[in-house]
């Protein structure tokens, strides 16, 4: 008999990812990248507006926001309604016309060839069941649309934070680590079946946060889903160590030479594709 362990049913799986993230309050680590969704943006070559464009995994919407604001007919899709609710409210501030649906990026409710752009900025590559994920999003494009992704590295200081967090809470077997969606061959792997015209590029984006390293790793415990759950499944010793090895990856990734302030130098990969 293998004495591996079997991976949760997916219902469960799902049911602790949508608690996961809407667990502390994303929205507040969301305005500390929203530049780099803007960037994100502006770099694509996207088809004239009005098009369709889905925004997968769209949290407080950092892509559907701006794209909106360009003039393009946006949807965004996440599991976590108050991250949706956050992201109608900040519509409605700007001025903006949005759909924001509750949804699953491995099952997602709009009818095939519905889009002519799919984006998602560190979102779907959490989703557990990548397949799904890539399969979705070829089935929602019209064929040549634009499949446009943003995900963290494997060696970026967030990679880094990810594997420190498993080393503490591992996660569920038989998961692949979000952050193989950050290395090339994995995504090309994962896309060659709906997909050409497969293009990599891997763009800086910083964390610059006015606090010292000490209260990076605060504000992470307080706000971001994962981060915080993670804290919560350990012992009182655990919560120690875990703060421990935390506050040391951020003051050595630290470059401001402030000492209130923490300035990290961060890395994505820039997935683009077109849908066969």
């Amino acid at each position: 008999m293998s004495s591996n362990p079997l991976p949760p049913p997916i219902e469960k799986i799902k049911e602790g990812m949508r608690a996961t993230w809407m667990a502390g309050d994303f929205g507040m680590v969301a305005r500390t990248i929203a530049r780099g969704g803007e960037e994100f943006v502006a770099a694509l070559q996207l088809p004239p507006a009005p098009a369709k464009v889905l925004d997968i995994a769209t949290g407080t919407g950092n892509l559907a926001v701006p794209l909106a604001a360009l003039g393009y007919d946006v949807t965004g899709v996440d599991i976590a309604p108050n991250l949706l609710e956050q992201a109608r409210e900040r519509a409605a501030a700007a001025g903006l016309t949005i759909q924001f649906d509750e949804g699953d990026a491995e099952a997602m409710p709009y009818a095939d060839e519905s889009f002519d752009v799919v984006v998602s900025m560190f979102g779907a590559m959490f989703a557990p069941r990548p397949a799904l994920v890539a399969a979705e999003c070829a089935r929602v494009l019209k064929p040549g649309g634009l499949l446009a992704m943003a995900n963290w590295t494997p060696g970026g200081f967030t990679g880094r934070m990810f594997r420190l967090g498993a080393g503490h809470v591992p996660p569920p077997p038989g998961i692949d680590p979000p952050v193989r969606w950050g290395d090339p061959a994995t995504v090309r792997e994962r896309l060659g079946a709906g997909f050409e015209s497969i293009e990599f590029e891997v763009i800086p984006i910083d964390f610059d946060m006015p606090t010292p390293p000490s209260g990076a790793v605060e504000f992470f415990r307080k706000y971001f889903g994962p981060t915080q759950v993670a804290f919560s499944r350990l012992t009182t010793a655990g919560q120690v160590a875990f703060t421990g090895d935390l506050t040391h990856l951020w003051t050595e990734a630290n470059v401001s030479g402030d000492p209130n302030r923490t300035l990290v130098k961060n890395e994505y990969l820039k997935v683009t594709a077109r849908k066969k």
